[in-house]
C-alpha cells in the first residue's frame, strides 16, 4: 500500500509502484493542471513539489512527475498546481506572472508556478539559488522568458522580507501558499506508508530508466531504492569523503564542506541537467546508466574515486572507478549487487581540480565532451594527474595515458602541446547527432588546454598552445 498526501488529501492506494507519479496525478486523480509535454523529463510542463520530512521539518523540493515512479511519494506530500491554488484569488505567484504578461498559450505556465512557489517556500538567506536556478527547468516556446524573469525578480524582491522565524505563517499571510501547508508536518506524521516491497527492476529516482522505459515499468515489478537510509548521506573521515549512491546533485550543491573543497562548486554543477533533475537524479543511477557523456560519471572518474559495492547477501567488494565501465552501456555489476557509495580522497592544497563541458545549449543540455581533471603540482611538477573525457568514446573515459605522461613532468605550454597529442590517441569519437568525430576531436584538444589555461595562468598561455 502506498500512502501519501496529495495536496490536502490523504492518499492510500494499491497501484503499482512502478507507475509515473504524473500519470497518477492526471488520469487516477483526474488533477489535469499538470501537463504532459516531453515525457523525459526535459520541459518542465509536469513540475511538482515532493515535500519530505525531516525532524519535523519538510523541505520541498521540485521534480519532473513524468519520469518520477509513484511508489516514491509514499510517505511524501506531493503538491500540483491544484494544491498551491487558493480559495478566491489568485496566489502572488500566479498575479505576478499575470502582471508581467509572462504566460501566452499557457502550456508550460503551471510548471513555472510551481517550480517558482517552491523557491519561495525554501528560499532562505543562506541560500546562493536564485529565481532564475529555479525556473532552470522549465522551457516556455511563446514569451521569450524576459516577461517570465520580470515576474521572478517579483518574487524575489517579495522573498526579501520573508519573516524568517515564521516562514510558513508568512507565506500564507503574503498568498504564496494556501493555510493547509501549516498543518501538513502533523498529517506526514500520521501516516503509516508501508515498505515497498524487493524485487524487480532496481530503480532508484527514475532519470534516466523512465525516459524510455516509462510505460513499461508502470506495469512491470520494480524495487525502489531511493529511500534507503543506506544509501544516502556525505560523510567526511580523516581525508576521505563518501558520498551514497542516493545522494543527488542537489545535495552535493548544498554540502558546505563540498563548496569548502570545490571553491566553483556551483559553477560546475550548474551545468549539469535542470534544477528538477538535480533534485532527483542519483549518482548511483548516473553511474550504473553508464553514458559515455555521463557528467557526474566524468567529475568522480577525476577524483579518482573508488566504489562500494554489495550483493543480496550483503557481501560488500571496493572498485576503482575507473574500472566500473566495461563496454558501451556495460558496467561491472553482478546479479542483484547495487552501489553502496563512492569515496575520493579529499584534495590537499597542492591539488588543482577543474570540469569542463561543451553542449549545444550552455545549461539543460546534455554534453558533446565533458572532462575533469586532479592535478597534483608542487613546484609546477606534476605528482599525480587524472584527467577523464566523456563523448569520445564507448564509456566515460579515464585517461591513463595521458596521465602517466603527465607524472613527474614539469607543467610547460611544451609538455601541455605533447601530453594532448597522447591524448588523441586514447579516444575514439565516432560522429553523431552530437558532433561529428573530427569536431569531438577539436573539442577534446580545446577543453584540455582550458584545463591549464584555467589552473595554472601564470604558466600556460593560451596562444602558445594554439599557434603550435
Amino acid at each position: 500500500m502506498i500512502e501519501f498526501i496529495l495536496n490536502n488529501k490523504v492518499i492510500k492506494t494499491t497501484a503499482n509502484a512502478g507507475m509515473t507519479l504524473l500519470d497518477f496525478i492526471r488520469e487516477n486523480k483526474q488533477l489535469k493542471g499538470t501537463k504532459i509535454g516531453c515525457r523525459e523529463g526535459d520541459c518542465g510542463a509536469c513540475t511538482v513539489l515532493v515535500g519530505t520530512l525531516n525532524n519535523n521539518n519538510i523541505t520541498y523540493q521540485s521534480i519532473t512527475s513524468c519520469i518520477s515512479p509513484l511508489g516514491n511519494a509514499n510517505g511524501k506530500h506531493i503538491v500540483t498546481i491544484e494544491g498551491i491554488n487558493l480559495p478566491k484569488n489568485l496566489n502572488f505567484v500566479q498575479q505576478t506572472m499575470v502582471d508581467n504578461h509572462a504566460t501566452q498559450c499557457g502550456y508550460c505556465t503551471p510548471g513555472f508556478v510551481v517550480s517558482l512557489a517552491g523557491y519561495a517556500i525554501e528560499k532562505s538567506s543562506e541560500s546562493s539559488s536564485t529565481c532564475n536556478d529555479a525556473v532552470s527547468g522549465n522551457i516556455c516556446r511563446c514569451t521569450g522568458y524576459k516577461s517570465i524573469e520580470k515576474a521572478a525578480v517579483s518574487v524575489d524582491e517579495k522573498l526579501a522580507k520573508k519573516d524568517k522565524n515564521n516562514q510558513v505563517e508568512w507565506l500564507i499571510k503574503e498568498d504564496f501558499i494556501p493555510d493547509y501547508f501549516k498543518d501538513i508536518p502533523e498529517k506526514l506524521m500520521q501516516l503509516q506508508p508501508s515498505k515497498l516491497e524487493k524485487g524487480g527492476i532496481i530503480v532508484a529516482n527514475g532519470t534516466d530508466l523512465y525516459v524510455h522505459n516509462a510505460d513499461k515499468l508502470s506495469e512491470e515489478k520494480v524495487y525502489l531504492i531511493a529511500n534507503e537510509d543506506s544509501l544516502k548521506g556525505i560523510t567526511f573521515n580523516n581525508n576521505e569523503c563518501t558520498l551514497g549512491a542516493n545522494t543527488t546533485v542537489t545535495k552535493i550543491l548544498e554540502n558546505k564542506t563540498l563548496k569548502s573543497i570545490f571553491p566553483k562548486l556551483k559553477e560546475f554543477l550548474k551545468l549539469v541537467s535542470s534544477e528538477q533533475i538535480r533534485n532527483m537524479g542519483t549518482l548511483g543511477g548516473n553511474f550504473v546508466n553508464a553514458s559515455p557523456i555521463g557528467d557526474m560519471s566524468i567529475f568522480f572518474l577525476a577524483l579518482n574515486s573508488t566504489l562500494t559495492l554489495k550483493n543480496n547477501k550483503g557481501e560488500q567488494r571496493q572498485l576503482p572507478f575507473q574500472k566500473f565501465h566495461k563496454n558501451y552501456k556495460l558496467v561491472d555489476l553482478e546479479k542483484e549487487e547495487i552501489i553502496v557509495s563512492i569515496s575520493f580522497e579529499i584534495p590537499t592544497k597542492n591539488t588543482s581540480f577543474n570540469f569542463e563541458k561543451v553542449s549545444k545549449r550552455t545549461h539543460l543540455d546534455i554534453a558533446s565532451v565533458n572532462t575533469a581533471c586532479k592535478i597534483i603540482s608542487e613546484n609546477n611538477i606534476v605528482s599525480e594527474a587524472h584527467f577523464s573525457i566523456g563523448g569520445v568514446a564507448a564509456i566515460p573515459t579515464y585517461l591513463s595515458k595521458t596521465n602517466n605522461y603527465l607524472k613527474g613532468k614539469e607543467i610547460t605550454n611544451s609538455i601541455v602541446i605533447e601530453a594532448e597529442k597522447v591524448l588523441q590517441s586514447e579516444i575514439t569519437p565516432i560522429s553523431d547527432v552530437r558532433g561529428t568525430s573530427e569536431y569531438k576531436r577539436l573539442m577534446a584538444r580545446q577543453l584540455f588546454f582550458a584545463h591549464f589555461i584555467e589552473l595554472f595562468p601564470q604558466t600556460i598561455n593560451f596562444q602558445n598552445l594554439v599557434s603550435k
